[in-house]
């Protein structure tokens, strides 16, 4: 078969391309088709491990391997049958790719593999990003300036797509910020190259709620060369809030302009159950408002809570190079709980638990948590005794020393914040797994996790070990997970290796006697949306390459 193919495309970064894209993948599905998504090139720091590429079968081609089970966020997830026919290999390596890929893998019932999101950067400075090519680091790339890329890059790109379309009957493609971005069509592989290698039927999603939109849409379109203008099938405005009465008659005046209909209004949707889209976190005021975007008390402060009058906090810190941030999104569904993204130390006052996240770039990070204060508001909190814990990167911080022999993040070492007797090494190998251990016994704050099971994955580069010349003056970390988890002897501290802590449903009852929604409620969730919102028979029309005839806005 080859797979009809639908492109979601946006008139900017964070136009709601990833999340409707998500939907569509959930709304194909329920239809009861094969869907895959795709994604040409991410550029985030939120990965999630899947299924990699196989040695080739005999006679050439690509072979790819089953997935393990995937790490669920906020409960039960789909289980569906690994894709990959006579190629599958049980022993294929596992890769990385970008989050909103993996999501929308589940959403549509597939499992997750590296041809959904072929390309992925992480960014690790302003101008600095490791590449990894079909989920695995190529130094090779990461080195290449990024125009140079795109050459070398796109045949795997295409073979990815085309073998999704051979085994599917609908891909959903995600573009990535804007397809009108001139100074970067010459080395486009995300956009418009994808989609005439996919002739695909597109919609262009603008976010309506940041003003300018008809601006938005008209413009990008005007940019278009007119062979791809032409396979524009709808314009959508996202992040609706109001009385649609009024849009009147803009769309008209539009369509009289492209020929092209506006054939979705979708509603603003704040806490959907998804993650925000890559590389942004949401840092909506205390007490926001679903229906007025305004905090209750005007202020802008940076957190998220569910309840107003919520007794528990917790504090992430928000560094530069933050990763993984996608695995606090159940956090945000517990009831009586406030979520705060922190980047000064006022931003931790009152938090029961600190924690310091993943980080693509840890000696950095830590560098820029320690001159804003954040280190030193970090160990007064812990020196009361009061919850800290460390993930990924967040672990290797917690420690007395990083060592970087290797300059595989820094060309120094680094005193860690000495929260931990653990020294971290790191190596040129980077670590790719998924992981499903059980907690061992854990003393004072952290008790509640005692013997709890746990599904994750991990994603770092470097080794932790106990610090030798600490553990000769008998100071050590109780090793509560072997080689994953430790705790100070306070009881207070927890590092972890494990991402996915809080996605797993088991750690959420343990901690806070409560449950997030399952997936498959918040895929069905965003699918009931979309379908409300666009016009009847256009998203049928988008598989049957042909555009609706008198499509109206609803």
């Amino acid at each position: 078969m080859t797979a009809r193919c639908v492109m979601v495309l946006g008139t900017s970064s964070g136009a709601g391309k990833s999340w409707i894209a998500t939907a569509l993948c959930r709304h194909y599905a329920r239809q009861g088709l094969r869907v895959a998504p795709f994604k040409a090139q991410n550029m985030s720091n939120n990965a999630r491990v899947v299924s990699g590429l196989s040695p080739s079968p005999a006679g050439g081609g690509l072979g790819w391997g089953p997935a393990a089970p995937p790490s669920t966020a906020a409960g039960p997830s789909p289980q569906p049958s690994p894709q990959g026919g006579e190629g599958a290999n049980p022993q294929a390596p596992l890769g990385e790719i970008g989050s909103a890929q993996y999501f929308q893998a589940l959403a549509a019932r597939a499992v997750p593999d590296v041809r959904m999101n072929p390309l992925l950067l992480k960014p690790e400075a302003d101008t600095r990003s490791q590449v990894l090519l079909l989920g695995q680091v190529s130094r090779e790339l990461s080195a290449l300036p990024w125009r140079g890329r795109s050459e070398r890059v796109w045949p795997p790109i295409a073979a990815a797509l085309d073998a999704l379309r051979a085994e599917n009957d609908v891909v959903v493609i995600e573009g990535a910020g804007s397809p009108a971005e001139i100074n970067l069509m010459a080395s486009d592989v995300v956009n418009l190259r994808v989609a005439r290698h996919a002739d695909a039927a597109c919609l262009l999603v603008t976010d309506i709620d940041r003003g300018g939109a008809f601006a938005h849409l008209y413009g990008t379109w005007a940019l278009l060369p007119a062979a791809d203008r032409a396979r524009i099938r709808g314009f959508v405005l996202n992040k609706f809030r109001g009385d649609a009465g009024l849009l009147a008659p803009a769309p008209e005046q539009l369509q009289a302009l492209t020929g092209v209909p506006t054939v979705a209004v979708v509603p603003m949707r704040f806490g959907h159950g998804l993650p925000e889209e890559d590389g942004v976190f949401d840092d909506r005021p205390v007490g926001f408002d679903d229906k007025t975007g305004s905090g209750a008390d005007g202020s802008s402060a940076s957190s998220y809570q569910n309840d107003i009058d919520a007794p528990r906090r917790i504090a992430i810190v928000a560094y530069p190079r933050i990763s993984n941030l996608d695995e606090f999104q159940p956090l945000k569904n517990v009831p009586g709980l406030t979520l705060a993204w922190a980047r000064t130390p006022a931003a931790l006052a009152g938090a029961d638990t600190i924690v310091l996240p993943g980080s693509k770039a840890t000696a950095a990070d830590l560098a820029w948590l320690r001159a804003q204060g954040l280190d030193a508001a970090i160990a007064a909190h812990a020196a009361r005794g009061a919850r800290v814990l460390g993930i990924c990167g967040g672990l290797q911080m917690l420690g007395e020393a990083l060592i970087d022999e290797h300059g595989v993040e820094s060309t120094d070492n680094a005193p860690g914040l000495g929260l931990l007797p653990l020294v971290t090494c790191f190596e040129r190998a980077k670590t790719v797994r998924h992981a499903t251990q059980r907690f061992g016994a854990l003393t004072g704050a952290w008790a509640a996790l005692s013997r709890v099971p746990v599904t994750g994955y991990e994603i770092h580069s470097g080794r932790t070990v106990q610090h030798p010349a600490m553990a000769a003056r008998g100071d050590v970390a109780r090793e509560v997970m072997a080689g994953l988890a430790w705790q100070n002897g306070a009881g207070n501290v927890l590092g972890v290796y494990l991402h996915g802590l809080f996605e797993d449903a088991a750690v959420l009852r343990a901690l806070f006697g409560a449950d997030a929604p399952a997936l498959d409620a918040v895929f069905d969730g965003l699918a009931d949306a979309i379908e409300q919102a666009f016009a009847p028979g256009v998203l049928d029309a988008l598989v049957q390459r042909r555009t609706p005839a008198n499509a109206r806005v609803r």
